[in-house]
């Protein structure tokens, strides 16, 4: 990845820290913005091309998670600002996730788990940016506008269509600069799910709208190996079952290609549906 001048600067104001220590008067966030500076140009002809680069926003959250409310409203604000190119995952599980009873829908799996538990994270609500470090989410504001203004050399496309119960997924890649060796993932996340989850005030909202909660990963937990030469392309089709509690209706892919550095380009497709 490239960097460019800075597109746009975020400070969020805040004493907020992890999801048990966070006073109920200290939960404000303001997230302010700059005018973005002039676009550095076009790379001339002897350097590599490249492209608009997308931020991937992991969100450990949990049902049980009083705080993590708040940082969904953190995720909204960023949207605003960033529109396509934020794309957010809430990855419900650790101590404070669901995973459900005969009263009340549990959005947490042994995913969401294992990821936690990978990640040594240790409170929610907790998020990866671009698979760096562990941040709090009252410094998201920054870390989004860091990595969104960088660029990338990678082109990623993605398109979805539900076929009965599953689901075909067609991944391509088109490596700009130089040759490229890392991971592809894909996963599969859920929008305007109702559910349960414990608010600020320690009250029970069993009416929440839970939005783009993973739900798979469509090619393993940490994906498939992925290799690209400087102005390679490449293709794969990928298939998911659809579980009978999933909606079918709000249901998009989300793929992404990372290292060891970091995630270098991610994706997101909606299902398209015959509806």
């Amino acid at each position: 990845m490239k960097r460019k001048l800075p597109l746009l600067f975020l400070a969020v104001l805040s004493q907020l820290v992890a999801c048990d220590h966070i006073g109920e008067n200290e939960r404000y966030i303001k997230v302010e913005t700059a005018t973005p500076a002039a676009d550095p140009g076009t790379p001339s002809d002897d350097t590599p091309a490249y492209t608009t680069k997308r931020v991937l926003l992991e969100d450990f959250t949990g049902q049980r998670c009083v705080n993590c409310p708040t940082g969904t409203e953190v995720i909204e604000q960023l949207q605003a600002i960033y529109g396509d190119q934020l794309i957010a995952v809430g990855i419900h599980g650790g101590p404070l996730g669901f995973k459900g009873s005969a009263k009340a829908t549990g959005l947490a799996t042994d995913l969401g788990d294992e990821y936690y538990n990978h990640w040594q994270l240790e409170y929610q609500p907790v998020g990866l940016i671009d698979r760096g470090p562990a941040t709090d989410y009252t410094a998201w504001g920054k870390a989004v506008g860091d990595a969104a203004a960088l660029q990338s050399e990678t082109r990623l496309e993605a398109s979805a269509t539900l076929s009965g119960s599953a689901v075909n997924i067609t991944v391509t890649e088109e490596r700009l600069g130089g040759s490229y060796a890392g991971r592809l993932q894909v996963w599969l996340i859920e929008d305007g799910i109702v559910a349960l989850q414990m608010m600020p005030d320690g009250a029970s909202n069993q009416s929440y709208v839970h939005n783009h909660v993973l739900r798979t990963a469509v090619n393993g937990t940490w994906g498939d190996d992925l290799t690209l030469s400087q102005g390679e392309t490449k293709t794969q089709t990928l298939t998911q079952t659809v579980d009978a509690t999933w909606n079918t209706a709000q249901l998009s892919v989300v793929a992404f290609v990372y290292n060891d550095r970091g995630v270098e380009q991610a994706v997101k497709a909606r299902v398209q549906t015959n509806d």
